[in-house]
């Protein structure tokens, strides 16, 4: 089918009727047979209540029941609806799935709400989009059946193949193939699909990057269409090429995406800080093909050694920033007084011409030169005259850092592990993380000074859409639970490390963070804590921005810096660029005095209608229609990507270490066993409860602890072990291990034989793997 039932809502308006023939044009629908499929699946959802057929058109209806989310499966079973409003989590029996996947977009309807310690439950009413076209499986012959079994086991079933894919069985058990749906699971009928290739599993990075493209379905993408890209002349922009602009350089993967450049300026009481974005958005019409195709893409994606860019071969080098090129940009002047904070911003279409670039290898050189050596290291010989602008930037990047921080902004010291092959994925990017938290960075990290300007300019971007009430994406951040926090701070308290906490008795993720770190526990406490952060989201209005430590009123940030890296930037690029080329910045041509748009002098002396409704309907109509929610789900792809590209690659450093014993440390305990990480790749596996055979082992969740019943032995959270590494699945992710016993010891006291040692005193086998971790604790004890 074309489209989806996603596609289709997001075409029709809010109670208003949309003649069916518009619909057809705004879905791509010109055949006969892809309208009747249209005509079926209106029908199927005016049952379900979510529109009514009208002779002028379809209406839409709005039911506040039907919550859409994104379901999040596990290999036990247990399914939850993530909200894309951010509210809590929706718990679905397995029977109220109603064929949907993990993965899918769903509407779902809460059919029990939840209490102190039990999520809300639900079912899904109907699936929106499907996650999985295509999938990774292993062949097998069932009895007379062919089917293809998902190597993502939180897919709970199999597909069904034609008996001509019998080729591809094969005796290895590690045979991977990629299979196409053809059909979803209806009624009574499973899913069908046929195999379109076959993949090799140990063939090398290369096809190891193969599998990981293939299992995301990128290994193909639609090119960009065709557009003639505008030139941007320079009489028609501020003349900024005699300013000493830098570019930073910290990324070194084959068409890894360009970052903007930075400029600093001393004036009495402060800086004026510059930060240049390439002038992306106002070569292409918005709107056009082009820019759909853009909001498609939705972000760059580092897959390692290389990137899958965002732009079109030609956007990306007619707007690249080159050192001794004048290029148009976008670009801001942020006034900052001698404490770092923000006084005064002023925006503007410029021309720039870089001066130098500076990578990681010059900026480390940099931070190594004693401060009155008269030798230039070699890494610093291009750059010779920006010495002083560089050590500048150095130290004002450093205040800002300071100054966020002490607002409550949050730095955890979990940089990506020592893999090469992780190439650019081990270098965080400028814009704010997906994750929710900033890793700790050196002083003169190219990153550690991009990311403090881009900030503070997005932070003066935000706040000048939302004062001037023009259509904007927002990024936003919520807090992590209160309750959340606690359970981290009491697991810091049952190892004994002092905590301060408030009059309430509650802690801060930034307290937290403080107290855990230079502490001999400090990754394994930093991991617990990352695991409860809110992740950054989207938003078409300024809400809370935790990670940033501004309070509500400045809290405003809209992302606008990198438009190389998400579509967000572009988007935000063209509401500026509308505002500086098309903004009214008087009521009307008979009043003599103006106010300046590009300043944050004009916020709260403006009266007048900026733009007129048929500039500002396009855009509101895109956000209308769920661009927002598009996005954030392009967000959590990019995470899910980066997540299992490096679980894949440090399955691969753990492969040939099986059979070894290696020093490792807890970072997670459960009622089935613990995790281990083990260095330098941080890989980290389980040590499931059936391996302990020493003695009976007990769960103490409040503690974080294992406890032997007889030997009294406990493993808890940062406690260093030493484990044997059994058994590595690559394709799986799944790493086992096994801790090794100190010497003379028996691993069976008091007689315990192998077989008793499972059964506890309810009578119970301990021997399977537990209930899913990530369920909540109420959901766990029913289960």
């Amino acid at each position: 089918m074309k489209f989806t039932v996603a596609d289709l809502l997001d075409q029709l308006p809010a109670d208003e009727a949309l003649p069916l023939p518009k619909l057809e044009k705004a879905l791509g629908l010109s055949q006969q047979a892809e309208k009747l499929q249209l005509q079926i699946g209106l029908q199927g959802l005016s049952k379900l209540g979510l529109i009514t057929l009208q002779e002028s058109g379809v209406v839409r209806l709005q039911d506040p029941e039907l919550i859409p989310a994104r379901l999040r499966c596990s290999s036990k079973g247990f399914c939850f609806a993530l909200r894309e409003d951010g509210g809590e989590d929706i718990y679905i029996r397995d029977h109220q799935l109603n064929h949907a996947w993990n993965g899918d977009r769903v509407l779902v309807k809460v059919t029990r709400e939840g209490g102190r310690r039990r999520s809300p439950e639900g079912g899904v009413k109907c699936i929106l989009e499907r996650h999985t076209p295509s999938l990774l499986a292993q062949v097998e012959q069932l009895e007379d059946r062919l089917v293809a079994t998902p190597l993502d086991d939180r897919l709970l079933t199999a597909v069904e193949l034609p008996g001509s894919d019998a080729s591809y069985l094969d005796s290895e058990q590690n045979s991977v193939v990629e299979v196409l749906v053809d059909r979803y699971p209806v009624g009574q009928f499973g899913p069908q699909g046929h195999v379109a290739r076959s993949l090799a599993v140990n063939g090398g990075e290369a096809a190891d990057l193969d599998l990981l493209l293939t299992k995301h379905r990128l290994h193909t993408r639609t090119q960009a269409p065709r557009a003639t890209l505008k030139a941007l002349v320079a009489k028609d922009r501020t003349d900024l090429t005699d300013q000493q602009t830098l570019l930073l350089d910290p990324w070194t993967g084959k068409e890894a995406p360009g970052l903007p450049a930075l400029g600093l300026e001393q004036r009495e009481g402060g800086w004026t800080l510059w930060l240049h974005s390439p002038a992306i958005s106002e070569r292409y019409t918005p709107g056009g093909a082009l820019d759909i195709w853009l909001r498609e893409q939705a972000d760059a994606l580092c897959v390692g050694r290389e990137w899958l860019p965002l732009l079109s071969p030609a956007l990306a080098k007619a707007s690249a920033f080159k050192v001794g090129e004048a290029q148009a940009a976008l670009s801001v002047a942020l006034e900052l007084n001698s404490a770092g904070q923000l006084e005064h911003y002023r925006f503007s279409r410029s021309m720039i011409k870089p001066v130098a670039s500076a990578a990681a290898d010059a900026l480390n050189a940099l931070a190594e030169r004693k401060p009155k050596s008269r030798t230039l290291p070699a890494a610093l010989k291009g750059l010779k005259d920006q010495l002083p602008l560089l050590e500048q930037l150095v130290a004002l990047t450093a205040l800002l850092r300071q100054a966020r921080q002490a607002n409550g902004s949050l730095d955890l010291n979990l940089p990506q592990p020592a893999i090469d092959s992780l190439g650019d994925l081990a270098v965080p990017g400028p814009d704010l993380p997906l994750e929710g938290w900033l890793v700790t960075l050196a002083d003169h990290h190219p990153i550690a000074l991009l990311r403090e300007a881009v900030l503070v300019a997005e932070r003066a971007l935000g706040q000048h859409l939302a004062g001037l009430g023009l259509p904007a994406i927002y990024s936003t951040n919520a807090s992590a639970d209160a309750s959340d926090l606690n359970d981290v701070a009491r697991s810091a308290l049952a190892l004994d490390i002092p905590l301060e906490l408030g009059d309430e008795g509650n802690a801060s993720a930034a307290e937290l963070a403080g107290a855990f770190a230079g502490i001999d526990r400090s990754r394994s406490l930093q991991q617990q804590l990352k695991a409860i952060l809110k992740p950054m989201l989207l938003s078409d209005g300024p809400g809370v921005h935790a990670l940033t430590g501004l309070v509500h009123g400045d809290s405003a940030i809209a992302p606008w810096c990198c438009p190389t890296l998400h579509y967000a930037d572009l988007w935000n690029q063209q509401q500026l660029v509308l505002l500086l080329t098309e903004g009214k910045d008087r009521p009307s041509v008979r009043h003599k005095t103006s106010v300046d748009l590009a300043s944050d002098g004009c916020l709260g002396s403006i009266d007048w209608p900026l733009l007129a409704p048929s500039q500002l309907s396009p855009y509101q109509k895109v956000l209308e229609h769920g661009l927002v929610q598009r996005l954030i789900g392009r967000r959590r792809f990019l995470s899910e990507l980066q997540a299992d590209l490096l679980a894949m690659l440090q399955a691969r450093q753990a492969e040939p270490l099986v059979g070894q014993v290696l020093p490792g440390v807890i970072s997670g305990v459960q009622s089935y066993g613990f995790f281990v990480e083990v260095p330098p790749s941080q890989v980290e596996g389980l040590v499931h409860v059936s391996s302990l055979k020493d003695d009976w082992y007990e769960y103490r969740s409040r503690q974080n602890r294992l406890v032997g019943r007889k030997n009294r032995r406990t493993y808890m959270l940062g406690d260093q072990v030493e484990v044997e590494i059994q058994k590595v699945d690559v394709l799986r992710h799944q790493i086992d291990l096994a801790v090794v016993l100190p010497e003379g010891e028996e691993p069976y006291p008091d007689g315990q034989d192998e077989a008793s040692r499972y059964v506890d005193n309810r009578g119970e086998d301990s021997r399977d793997d537990g209930p899913d971790p990530f369920a909540p604790i109420a959901v766990l004890e029913e289960a």
